[in-house]
Formats: C-alpha cells, sequence, structure tokens
C-alpha cells in the first residue's frame, strides 16, 4: 500500500486526502498553518468563494455536497448597481441555476473534518516546508511552534500547497521545467457589510452584487450569518488607486462618490480599508506537473489564476476528479495516471486562466454597457432555441462539467467571432429578434 503525503491542507489539499483514503491508501496531511477546528478559521485569504456544477461533481463523488450546501447560499446572477444605486438583475443562466456562495473558512474546516474522519488519515499542522528532496522523495519540514525538524519519506509526493508551493519551487530547479509568475496590477482588499437588526440581508441575498466602474469595481457575496463579505478590486498605482486613499476622509468621500449605496452600508468601512491586508493577484503557469512517477502537482501549486471567473477552487476540485476518474481507468497504475493527468489538465488549466482574466474586464466594465446586455440578450434567444448548437460561454464554463475548460474556450471563440458580426448589423437593437437566429447557429455546425 503506497504511503502518500500531501503538502496543504487547503481546500485541494483536503478533497484530495478524501479522494485518496477512499482509493484505500494511507495520507499523510502537512500544513504550515494552525488547525482550523482549533482556531475556528484558517489564516490568510478568506475571499468568498463562487461555488458551481463543477466543484459541486467533485463533491458529489465522495459523498460530500449535502454537508456544504449547508453553509452555501445560491446566487442566480449579477445585481449591478449604477452610481445612482439603481439595479440591473442579469441572470446567470436557465432558470434554477445558480452559482454558491461558501466561507473558504467553513469550507476548508468542512473539508479536513471529513478527511479526518477516514483512519488512513492523519493531519499535522505548524509544519512548515523547508525542503523537497525530489530524488528521495522526503520532506523536510520544521514545526512553527516548537522548532523541531523532521524529515518524512513518502512513496508519492502531491504538491496542493498553494500558489507559492514549497513542491513546485523544488521542481523549478530541474531541467526542463517551465516556470511563469504573473502579477495584476490590481490588488484586492475585503470589505464587510453587516446584517440587517433583525439579522436579514441588506441587500438582495440570491444575488452576485457588482459595482462596475470601467477601470475598477466592488463586489459583494452573501455569508450565512446575513453579512455580505465585499471586494474591492482596485488598482495599486494611479489615479484612483490604493496609493491614493491614505486618509480616513479620502476613503468616505471616494466610496460616498463612487459606491454610494454600499457606502451607506458599510459602518466600519475606514477601519476595515486601514486594517485589512491590501492582497495580490497572480497567475501561475507551469509545465510539467509530474516528476518521474512519484512527484505531482495539484490545484492552485500547478495553476493558480485570477478569480473573476470564479472558478479558482473550482478548477482545483475538478483536479481531484479527474485524477480519480483516470485512476479507475488504469486500476490505480500510478505511472499511467499521473501522465495521463497532466496530459488532460494542463490544457484545461491554461484555458481557464485565459477565460478567468478576460472576465475582469466584462465583470469591471462591459456589465454596466448597453450594446453588451443587447449581446447576452441575444446569445440567451439562442440558447433558449437552439441549445444543442449554441450554449453561452459563461454557461459551458460554469454550469456544464461535462465541456472541458479547453474545449469551452475554442467554442467561446468561436462564438464571439459570430456574435462580433451580428451585433454590426444595422440597427441590430431594433432587428435582433426578427433575425434567423437559425441561420447564424447553423454556421456553428
Amino acid at each position: 500500500m503506497k504511503q502518500i503525503s500531501i503538502l496543504g491542507a487547503g481546500l485541494v489539499g483536503s478533497l484530495l486526502a478524501i479522494y485518496l483514503s477512499q482509493r484505500k491508501y494511507q495520507i499523510q496531511v502537512f500544513e504550515r498553518r494552525g488547525d482550523p477546528r482549533e482556531k475556528g478559521y484558517i489564516g490568510g485569504r478568506s475571499i468568498n468563494l463562487a461555488l458551481s456544477d463543477r466543484g459541486w461533481k467533485a463533491l458529489e463523488k465522495v459523498g460530500m455536497a449535502e454537508s456544504i450546501k449547508k453553509i452555501a447560499i445560491p446566487m442566480h446572477g449579477r445585481m449591478i448597481h449604477d452610481l445612482q444605486g439603481n439595479l440591473t438583475f442579469q441572470p446567470y443562466g436557465k432558470e434554477g441555476q445558480a452559482i454558491y456562495s461558501v466561507s473558504r473558512g467553513l469550507l476548508n474546516m468542512e473539508l479536513i473534518r471529513q478527511a479526518a474522519q477516514h483512519h488512513s488519515v492523519q493531519f499535522y499542522f505548524n509544519e512548515k516546508c523547508e525542503e523537497v528532496d525530489l530524488d528521495k522523495k522526503t520532506i523536510i519540514l520544521q514545526n512553527t511552534e516548537n522548532q523541531q525538524i523532521k524529515k518524512i519519506n513518502s512513496d508519492l509526493i502531491f504538491g496542493a500547497d498553494g500558489a507559492f508551493s514549497a513542491v513546485r519551487l523544488a521542481l523549478q530547479k530541474t531541467e526542463r521545467f517551465n516556470y511563469s509568475q504573473t502579477y495584476l496590477e490590481y490588488g484586492y482588499k475585503e470589505l464587510t457589510i453587516p446584517p440587517l437588526s433583525n439579522g436579514n440581508h441588506a441587500l438582495e441575498k440570491n444575488a452576485l452584487h457588482i459595482w462596475p466602474r470601467k477601470s475598477f469595481m466592488l463586489i459583494a457575496l452573501p455569508n450565512i450569518d446575513g453579512s455580505f463579505t465585499c471586494t474591492l478590486f482596485f488598482p495599486y498605482e494611479g489615479n484612483p488607486s490604493f496609493a491614493r486613499l491614505q486618509t480616513t476622509q479620502e476613503v468616505n468621500d471616494f466610496f460616498q462618490q463612487v459606491f454610494p449605496d454600499a457606502f451607506a452600508l458599510i459602518p466600519n468601512l475606514a477601519d476595515e480599508f486601514f486594517t485589512n491586508p491590501t492582497s495580490s493577484l497572480v497567475m501561475v503557469k507551469c509545465r510539467p506537473w509530474v516528476y518521474r512517477t512519484d512527484i505531482a502537482l495539484i490545484g492552485d501549486a500547478a495553476h493558480a489564476i485570477v478569480p473573476f471567473y470564479g472558478q479558482g477552487m473550482n478548477a482545483g476540485f475538478e483536479d481531484c476528479l479527474v485524477l480519480n476518474q483516470i485512476l479507475d481507468k488504469y486500476q490505480d497504475n500510478w505511472e499511467k495516471s499521473l501522465q495521463e493527468y497532466q496530459n488532460l489538465r494542463i490544457p484545461d488549466a491554461d484555458s481557464i486562466a485565459e477565460l478567468a482574466l478576460n472576465n475582469f474586464t466584462e465583470m469591471r466594465d462591459l456589465v454596466a454597457d448597453e450594446k453588451f446586455l443587447l449581446r447576452k440578450k441575444i446569445e440567451a434567444k439562442m440558447y433558449e432555441l437552439y441549445p444543442e448548437r449554441w450554449t453561452p460561454l459563461y454557461s459551458m464554463v460554469t454550469f456544464s462539467p461535462e465541456i472541458r475548460y479547453s474545449e469551452a474556450l475554442a467554442k467561446g471563440k468561436k462564438q464571439d467571432i459570430i456574435m462580433s458580426e451580428i451585433m454590426q448589423l444595422p440597427d441590430i437593437d431594433q432587428v435582433w429578434e426578427d433575425l434567423i437566429l437559425e441561420e447564424v447557429t447553423r454556421r456553428l455546425s
């Protein structure tokens, strides 16, 4: 029986432990942070997550979907807030389709609890990885509380330790390893809209709220305690930017002018603005993900992306599901399985990275554009009339886990060319309902 070590007890590492324990492997999970079951949270990023069909599919496979639904809130569309506080609702997909707001911390604790119920899984917290010896398959760890050093030998090591992975750092020192890291010129900061005095949500509960302002935006996702977690995506430099907002007065004046309805709902705005960290947005690409037959990367360690398609966690969960399916196919032949795992997942990871970056422009700018909204309306009509031939890109990515990210990107580019031609037609806003949409969608065949 293989002894498998997983570095990282975050979302993907914990889910991977559940998958592998169900395959009867002995699992050790090492995490540099403290045990969230004692602290009540895992430190670091707490940005709310959007759980969609790919993530649900991975959770259902290990029997966790029902328990996670108890801590998740369905969001059926975007609620757009303009400068005057007027609201426009944009459904995400067909009636009944939704993405789900879930707290990173609560979800992580539930995954750890579930994994720890398996006798074959052992978690070790406060263990910082100092070095990975790839050839000896040895992890060198230092306990952050008592400073003790230990060496762990394994048959197989998974790096599920995030965008700044120690396992990937070791791989970067090997020959022919390709790696790129790109930071956006934007950072993000979290703020809070508290519940109303009666405990209810201050905004529509079942929507993802967006304040699009061309070069920046504010979003808000609902929490089960009645609050909203807001995230300001904002330039580091320039005007406006984090660099320009240096005093309480400047922060209050800016929010009152640019996000007036949100400003009225954030009582501790300045305190949170100056207390909460400004976090960076980074994209990581690398290849190969597998070293020989016994070291592999998964989740953000392999493919960190920006959060604008709400697919970072979903992509990591899908990594676990796909790997499990491949292990079934090859009856746990790890050499064949790991090779096919990276061959399948690298193109998909590259594709969702591109899609996520493109969606930033859509969310902060285009969602408030009348021509863009008309385009979405035409696409929705095509989808309604000819679902076999036309599925909007968002629906392919978010609600169609049977379609690979790479396939969705390719189909989306083809559809984009067609839609761009349609939008150039004279008086399109007046005549679109009279267009023979079947003639347009036939071009996709």
